[in-house]
């Protein structure tokens, strides 16, 4: 019951979001639909010309037909011309809603930050954004392909009831039957596209996760067993796919031979009708023609296959949009503060295991903390809750007495500068990369963050320079950690955030970059997530976690003391 529930919200809320999307493209949506019933308008009136056209010659009335003939001609004619305008505007209007959809589901993925990736994984967002996105961005041309495919059958039917009112009668005697069978095709279309789209994410979860994890993978010679992870949903996804095709295959055989019997009964009507001289034989002709319209059936289940093939993508989009995002306040920081950080009773919860335990800790204004414990211990969520790259759950942090939470977000992020241990070169070009993060990048300021984090010397020896394109340059992991350092130089404001952004320097530059640290970066106060005993010596304070909490505060000399503490290094 709980699954179908959530099942019916998520549907809920694709349907608003195609909502959204019908109304972003009205006015391509409604020249479409326009045109699409201006097609079908020609091929419901094509039959009766026909008809008549028929009768005017039999009676051997050929002036007067010729007229009829030329109308006959247009009227092929011009839904050739409209159909391929139909096509030019389907493919636009899908185009443009599309980018409108991704752009807006991009919006939520960037508000919601960091933890976004932990409720969706990248690789499944990456499906969202791009598949499921493309497949929504088609439901305003699929409505009104839809509109125009049910002004078919219905203008065969009224067309019928105008040529005889019993033809209509006996064509409406099956309707019923044609009515069960496109619920029961929306229905059971709808189920197997949900599973199916949703092995399709997993899939690319599992894919993205072992080509970040590529070299491991081949290093530890367990490609196979990757494989076979990331394919093992696989028989799942064809299930699914298999199960689509059978109801698509079995709504057209239950249409192929239903619609065939309806068009014979109507058919025997008219024919019964003609001998009756009731009906011309013009008019029989047109009434073979309304019949094949009236069951247009198949037409229908294509719009309708795409109009649910849009609302499950936008469902899965619609998860996405569910995304909290990050709110920020209104205060800025008091003016001339010394970036003083503390942690108030911090507690966070990951994966449904608590990680830091009402942690309390205090950086004072212009000092280096380095924060040590055993893998696990809560070192990274430490780090990222210091800064609010994610929120506690419980507990407060505040810089220079102002909690983080209340601050806007370009006085946060202007105050507090993060540098990783594998940084992504999002700039595009060395100095593109440095600067990345603010709208008016100052070229020496850029060269000094960087001479400060000792990349200046290696980039300058680049084709280009600061101007060398990231993909041209290929970097070693100590290189690009320098250049995530310098980007962090560049933008820290009071507080700075290293985390385990020195473990691939040698020790010569660290020493370098720790140096620069207390001289050359405008950032008061530091944190450091340190995994070596040197990055630990050189801070002013050591802060010891172990299993969540704060075991102990001192120097890297008193702690060194304690046998717990040195076993940490050992690992």
């Amino acid at each position: 019951m709980a699954a179908t529930a959530s099942s019916c919200e998520a549907g809920d809320r694709g349907g608003r979001i195609l909502r959204d999307a019908v109304r972003h493209s009205a006015g391509r949506t409604v020249v479409l639909a326009f045109v699409a019933t201006a097609s079908t308008a020609a091929a419901l009136a094509l039959p009766a010309v026909l008809g008549h056209t028929l009768d005017l010659l039999l009676a051997r009335r050929d002036a007067e037909a010729g007229c009829w003939v030329l109308l006959c001609a247009v009227l092929v004619g011009v839904p050739v011309v409209l159909d391929a305008l139909d096509e030019l505007l389907t493919a636009t209007t899908a185009a443009r809603t599309t980018a409108w959809l991704r752009h807006r589901a991009l919006g939520h993925v960037l508000a919601a930050g960091p933890p976004a990736t932990a409720r969706i994984p990248a690789g499944d967002l990456v499906t969202r954004l791009v598949g499921n996105a493309a497949h929504a961005g088609t439901a305003p041309a699929s409505l009104a392909g839809t509109l125009a495919a049910l002004a078919a059958p219905l203008g065969g039917i009224v067309a019928l009831a105008l040529t005889d009112v019993w033809l209509a009668v006996a064509f409406l005697a099956g309707a019923p039957v044609l009515a069960l069978l496109l619920r029961s095709f929306a229905r059971a279309s709808a189920d197997s596209l949900t599973g199916y789209q949703r092995l399709q994410g997993e899939i690319a979860g599992r894919l993205v996760e072992a080509l970040a994890g590529a070299r491991t993978i081949a290093a530890a010679g367990t490609a196979g067993r990757e494989r076979a992870r990331v394919l093992a949903p696989l028989a799942g996804l064809a299930e699914h796919g298999h199960r689509m095709w059978k109801v698509q295959g079995r709504a057209t055989a239950q249409a192929a031979t239903l619609v065939p019997l309806l068009q014979i009964i109507v058919l025997a009507v008219a024919g019964y009708e003609l001998s009756r001289a009731r009906l011309s034989v013009g008019e029989v002709l047109a009434a073979s023609r309304y019949a094949v319209l009236a069951a247009g059936i198949g037409a229908l289940v294509g719009h309708l296959n795409a109009l649910v093939h849009g609302r499950t993508a936008a469902g899965r989009l619609a998860e996405v949009h569910a995304l909290a995002p990050v709110r920020h306040g209104t205060l800025r920081l008091p003016p001339g503060g010394d970036g003083t950080l503390r942690l108030r009773g911090v507690s966070a919860v990951r994966g449904g295991r608590r990680v830091l335990r009402e942690v309390d800790l205090t950086v004072p204004g212009g000092t280096t903390l380095a924060v040590v414990g055993r893998s696990g211990t809560g070192k990274s969520v430490l780090a990222a809750v210091a800064g609010r790259l994610a929120d506690p759950d419980a507990g407060e942090v505040t810089l220079d007495g102002v909690a983080l939470r209340d601050l806007t977000r370009e006085e946060l992020r202007a105050a507090v500068g993060y540098a990783f241990a594998r940084p992504a070169l999002l700039g595009g070009t060395m100095g593109g990369t440095v600067a990345f993060g603010s709208f008016t990048p100052d070229r020496d300021a850029v060269v000094a963050a960087a001479r400060a984090a000792c990349a200046d010397d290696f980039v300058r020896k680049l084709p280009e320079g600061y101007g060398t394109a990231c993909a041209a340059a290929p970097l070693s992991g100590g290189e690009t950690q320098r250049l995530g350092l310098a980007r962090a130089f560049a933008h820290a404001g009071r507080l700075l955030v290293l985390d385990d952004a020195t473990s691939s320097l040698d020790s010569v530059t660290e020493a370098k970059v720790a140096g620069a640290l207390l001289h050359d970066v405008a950032a008061r106060t530091r944190l450091v997530v340190a995994h070596r005993p040197s990055t630990a010596a050189r801070a002013d304070r050591v802060a010891w976690l172990d299993d969540g909490r704060v075991r102990a505060v001192g120097t890297h000399e008193e702690l060194w003391r304690l046998p717990g503490y040195r076993a940490v290094f050992e690992e």
